[in-house]
């Protein structure tokens, strides 16, 4: 508080600017301390989430709990951030649900030498995640702005073996292939032909298959240049789509 005999000395304009950088100074200790809770929330996630669903490998709960999920969701739903479901991030896509996120990266059995493809970065969470437990992750996204924020905050956190694209993930990353393993973020109603193609004998791709938010989430390994498939859970995603919004 300004003191009132001190106050009455000062000229209206600077009492404004003073009273402005009391008010300004206590919305951010008010944000501070809502944000304090964060690391709560996220071990609550991955106590209830992740492990409470039988996903209990330690180096993927390690990768959650190092990855701070609010850093990837708009910051008027940062409070959901660590909630039980997808959020909004924009352009008609999301950030899918946390125990999806560690369904699909446990599916694909992640190791530390694997070279891995990412078909829609979205808001980077997955490929920060990835970036935890493979060698290298290289992602594409095909909405433009929504890959150059990713690819900001993947830097700014030090995701220095993430490799962003901007461009239509349904032809993979053919200059890169082959892949230990693949994740696809987004539906087509078939499997593209160029991720089967550029799948590493012995490698595991994990992508939603079907048509609009009625898809089924797919495991595929490939032995001996054939295709394995292994059908997982009923899920939601956005459709895959190309450079004109036109659905695969």
């Amino acid at each position: 508080m300004i003191k009132q005999d001190f106050a009455k000395n000062l000229p209206a304009a600077v009492l404004a600017v003073i009273f402005c950088l009391i008010c300004t100074a206590g919305l951010h200790a008010g944000e501070s301390e809502k944000n304090h809770d964060f690391p709560e929330k996220r071990a609550k996630m991955i106590r209830e989430q992740i492990r409470g669903r039988g996903i209990d490998d330690p180096e993927i709960l390690a990768a959650f709990e190092k990855v701070e999920r609010h850093r990837f969701v708009p910051e008027r739903l940062r409070k959901y951030a660590y909630e039980d479901r997808a959020l909004p991030i924009g352009k008609g896509q999301t950030i899918s649900q946390p125990y999806i996120v560690a369904l699909m990266t446990r599916a694909i059995e992640p190791e530390n030498t694997d070279r891995v493809l990412e078909i829609g970065t979205g808001s980077g969470y997955q490929a920060a995640i990835l970036a935890e437990l493979c060698r290298e992750v290289y992602t594409i996204e095909i909405v433009e702005s929504l890959g150059q924020s990713a690819r900001n905050i993947l830097s700014e956190l030090g995701c220095e073996n993430v490799h962003v694209r901007i461009g239509d993930g349904y032809k993979g990353w053919p200059d890169q292939a082959p892949f230990d393993a693949i994740i696809v973020t987004c539906a087509p109603t078939e499997i593209p032909g160029p991720l089967k193609q550029q799948l590493a004998e012995g490698g595991r791709m994990v992508i939603p298959v079907g048509e609009s938010y009625e898809q089924n989430l797919v495991l595929l390994e490939k032995k001996q240049g054939q295709l394995v498939e292994k059908q997982i859970i009923p899920v939601a995603f956005v459709p895959m789509v190309n450079d004109e919004g036109t659905t695969y």
